[in-house]
């Protein structure tokens, strides 16, 4: 990736564009977890019931009644923010994608190709599976959730590598970047997540369906199986912990406020669940109601937003790990763009380019928009105004030719001296609130100065 390719960028106002794709990505996580631990679930329902081990003849029933709620939930909407992610992901960062797609096509292929099957063995057991024999059930359901699972075997591989990408920095191979260091505890950590929510799903079903309180206490503990292997969460957790790049390693245990605190709300909220589950439901064999059902199922949902939170966090300042920084631009292309500028090239125009007042402030913006605006924005969420308001121009001079020193979850500055003034004084024009006149900043001193940090910050 040597070419650097402009891409026209979207804006979303006062939203920070992480926060639209992070958003919609925990919940489709969440949907695509429920399909795979769902399909599960049914496996073993559709056992028990073939074994003679469902004496009372309820396990069908639940299976018939819970895969409409799967297909309308999961399949309905899981697909529609499927293709909803792909949709944000290319608008917000589409030189990350278009890597993760040049690097990964044939395994993207397979693992479309196993979705498809997940989808026609789901909607073809919707549609006939009340008039199947069991045997036929089984393998429709079997075909189903090995399906589901290794759709997840493959996405998982490939967001893995964003993380830790292991031997293919150096060798470039497909499978040393698919089977890299975190492959292993975060597919064996999802399959458990899957396991769980659908468990807690099942809960919640089996309170909506008009069944003698005895039969509802049985379904309920035969759903507490799943939730089990959530002993093995820290064990998992601190594998996956330790196999982290020291620096990536060091946001969630302390480095950064955000993320060890939301790594705390996810282990917070599955110790909760799991100290309901294995004492209260699997061990003494109490009962649940659909609230409390419900109301571990949303704590589940915290702890999956937890828990993606911190794994897209920990990969900053990259969004490939030593391979493409979160401004999606690789340490060459930095080092080529301080020589010749970043933007020179862009071929596309500001919005509304009559709003600055002059030439310098338009560059600034075209800086902003090109490298800090997949993370921040003016005045918003995470905005320029907040964070760098109360600095001296001085002090942001500084600050930004030395950007991955100032914060280091942060890329480094892409741009000469030149381009590092015209961002100063775009966001001193916008904190004296858009003067229609602004001078230009021309003092040869400042540029010098600027350039010796710059230097000083070209260790990358």
């Amino acid at each position: 990736m040597n070419a650097f390719e402009y891409y026209p960028l979207h804006d979303f106002g006062p939203v920070m564009k992480g926060l639209v794709i992070g958003g919609l990505g925990i919940f489709h996580v969440f949907l695509a977890q429920f399909a795979i631990g769902g399909g599960m679930l049914m496996c073993y329902f559709q056992w028990l019931g073939q074994s003679g081990r469902d004496r009372l003849g309820v396990t069908r029933k639940f299976i018939d009644g819970y895969f409409k709620y799967l297909v309308l939930i999961s399949f309905v909407m899981g697909a529609l923010t499927g293709v909803g992610m792909w949709f944000t992901s290319i608008q917000i960062s589409p030189r990350t994608i278009g890597l993760m797609v040049h690097e990964f096509h044939w395994l993207w292929a397979t693992e479309w190709t196993f979705f498809c099957l997940e989808v026609v063995s789901g909607y073809t057991f919707f549609r006939y599976g009340a008039r199947l024999p069991d045997a036929l059930r089984m393998r429709l359901l079997a075909t189903y959730t090995i399906a589901a699972w290794f759709s997840l075997f493959w996405i998982n591989g490939i967001l893995s590598w964003q993380l830790t990408p292991g031997n293919w920095i150096e060798t470039g191979q497909v499978w040393d970047g698919f089977f890299n260091p975190s492959f292993w505890p975060s597919l064996l950590f999802r399959t458990i997540v899957c396991m769980v929510i659908a468990a807690l799903a099942g809960c919640v079903v089996i309170n909506t369906m008009p069944l003698p309180s005895e039969i509802r206490r049985l379904l309920i503990f035969r759903a507490s199986h799943f939730l089990l292997p959530m002993v093995l969460m820290p064990v998992l957790g601190i594998w996956f912990v330790a196999v982290l790049p020291p620096d990536s390693r060091q946001w969630v245990l302390g480095g950064s406020v955000a993320m060890t605190l939301f790594m705390n709300v996810a282990v917070g909220a599955s110790i909760l669940i799991a100290g309901y589950a294995i004492i209260g439901l699997y061990w003494q064999r109490l009962t649940i109601n659909g609230a409390t059902a419900t109301l571990l199922l949303v704590l589940a949902f915290g702890a999956t937003a937890g828990g993606e939170f911190v794994r897209e966090g920990v990969r900053k300042p990259f969004t490939v790990r030593q391979t493409l920084y979160s401004n999606s631009m690789t340490p060459a292309q930095i080092t080529e763009f301080r020589r010749v500028g970043s933007v020179n090239d862009d071929p596309y125009p500001l919005l509304n380019p009559e709003r600055y007042p002059n030439d310098q402030v338009r560059l600034g913006a075209k800086v902003f928009r090109l490298q800090c605006s997949i993370c921040h924005t003016e005045h918003g969420v995470n905005g320029l105004m907040h964070l760098a308001g109360t600095w001296t121009n001085s002090q942001r001079r500084m600050n930004i030719a030395k950007l991955q020193f100032t914060k280091n979850v942060m890329p480094p500055f892409a741009g000469p001296p030149e381009e590092v003034e015209a961002l100063v004084q775009w966001l001193d024009w916008l904190m004296a609130h858009e003067p229609s006149d602004w001078p230009t900043s021309d003092d040869p001193v400042v540029r010098q100065q600027i350039a010796v940090w710059l230097e000083e910050a070209s260790d990358f």
